[in-house]
C-alpha cells in the first residue's frame, strides 16, 4: 500500500542545535487478543462474543477500504497518567511513539489533546529529522468506566494513517421499558482527502433512547436511538477558533446560507440500533437548505457506541462523517469521540 506524502520543506532533515493504562484488547474469556470483526453487522472489530456482563473494546476497521486509506493502523494505544503521555504504535514518523500533552491546544472541553514529537534524532549522527503532524484526543468518563481515543495524521495528500478506539471496562444492565436521555460533549479531528493539514472540532452531544420501541423482530432488542451534535466549533491546529472562516468558505463555494452555524448532526432513527449487549451502531447526517430552497445533505457517516453501568449511566462512542462541500479539500472527514451521561 502506498500513501502520498505532501513532501513539504518543513519535513526535511535539519541540523541539530546545541506506567501505562492500555486499552483492553482481549476477548471476554481472556484467552487472547481479538482483532477480528464483530458478529453484528456494522460494528467495528474488537471484542469477540460480546456480552452485557463484560467489558467491550472496539477499534477502527481497515477492511472497509482494504486498508488503502490508512484507517485503523494505529495500535498499541495506552495512556500513562504518571507522565500524562500517550503511546501509539504502527504510525510512521511519529517520533518514539510517545505523544505529549498539546502545547497550542491541551484540551478540548473535558478531553485531552496530545502531539507526537516534531523532530527525532538520526541514530547515526544525531541530526534532527522532522516528523509528521500526528495528533491524538483521549477521553475518559468521570467514573473511569468508559474511554475513547482518536489518532489522525496531517501530512498526507489523502487522509493518512490513524485510527480510533473506544471501550467500556464493565458490564451494563439495560432497562426493558421507558426512555432515557444522556448529555455530554464531543471532540474530534478533521482531516482531508486531497489536502494536508488537520483541524479540531467540538460539539454538545445528546442521545435519547426509547427502551420500549421499536419492537423486537430479529431476536435482539429493537430500541430506537436519537442523537444530536450541535453548537459545533472548529479550531485550527494552533488553537484558533476558525468556525466563522470555515462557514464562510463553504457558503462562498456552494452559494448557500448556513445562517452562521455549522449544520446539526443527527442520528438516523430506525429499528435495531441498540443490541442486548448495550452496543449501538447506526448512521447520522446533517442537512442544509440549498439555493432552490430544498433540504440537501451536508454530511453523512456512521456512529458506534457502547453503554455502561447498572442504570445504565453513560455512553461512549465515536462518530465519523464526511462532506464534499468544504473547499478545503476534495472530501473533509470529521472523527469525533463523545461521552454522554445520565447521572440519575
Amino acid at each position: 500500500m502506498r500513501r502520498f506524502w505532501l513532501g513539504l520543506a518543513a519535513a526535511s532533515v535539519v541540523s541539530a542545535c546545541g506506567g501505562g493504562n492500555p486499552f483492553t484488547t482481549t476477548t471476554d474469556d481472556d484467552t487472547g487478543t481479538d482483532t477480528g470483526s464483530s458478529s453484528r453487522e456494522g460494528l467495528p472489530p474488537g471484542t469477540d462474543n460480546p456480552s452485557a456482563n463484560a467489558a467491550i473494546f472496539r477499534s477502527e476497521p481497515t477492511e472497509a477500504d482494504g486498508g488503502e486509506r490508512g484507517d485503523g493502523y494505529a495500535t498499541g494505544i495506552s495512556y500513562d497518567a504518571g507522565t500524562d503521555t500517550f503511546t501509539v504504535d504502527n504510525l510512521g514518523f511519529d517520533g518514539d511513539n510517545t505523544y505529549s500533552r498539546g502545547t497550542a491546544i491541551a484540551s478540548l472541553g473535558p478531553y485531552s489533546v496530545y502531539e507526537a514529537d516534531t523532530t527525532f534524532p538520526d541514530i547515526i549522527d544525531g541530526q534532527l529529522i522532522n516528523q509528521f503532524a500526528h495528533r491524538a484526543i483521549y477521553g475518559v468518563s468521570t467514573s473511569g468506566n468508559t474511554e475513547f481515543a482518536i489518532v489522525r495524521t496531517g501530512d498526507y495528500v489523502d487522509y493518512g494513517f490513524g485510527g480510533f478506539i473506544y471501550q467500556r471496562h464493565n458490564g451494563v444492565s439495560l432497562p426493558s421499558s421507558g426512555q432515557a436521555v444522556y448529555t455530554g460533549s464531543m471532540a474530534g479531528i478533521r482531516d482531508f482527502d486531497g489536502a494536508g493539514g488537520l483541524e479540531y472540532s467540538t460539539a454538545d452531544a445528546q442521545i435519547a433512547i426509547d427502551f420500549d420501541d421499536f419492537n423486537d423482530t430479529t431476536g435482539t432488542r429493537g430500541d430506537a436511538v436519537r442523537g444530536v451534535f450541535n453548537n459545533r466549533r472548529i479550531f485550527d491546529i494552533n488553537g484558533n477558533d476558525i468556525t466563522s472562516d470555515v462557514i464562510s468558505r463553504i457558503e462562498t463555494q456552494n452559494s448557500i446560507d448556513l445562517n452562521g452555524e455549522l449544520p446539526t448532526l443527527v442520528f438516523d432513527v430506525g429499528p435495531g440500533a441498540l443490541d442486548d449487549n448495550g452496543e449501538l451502531v447506526g448512521t447520522l447526517h446533517s442537512n442544509y437548505i440549498n439555493s432552490s430552497g430544498a433540504i440537501s445533505t451536508f454530511e453523512e457517516g456512521n456512529y458506534y457506541a457502547v453503554m455502561s453501568g447498572d442504570n445504565p449511566d453513560e455512553i461512549v462512542g465515536v462518530m465519523v462523517v464526511t462532506t464534499g462541500l468544504d473547499p478545503a479539500a476534495t472530501t473533509v472527514r470529521e472523527t469525533g469521540g463523545f461521552i454522554v451521561y445520565n447521572p440519575d
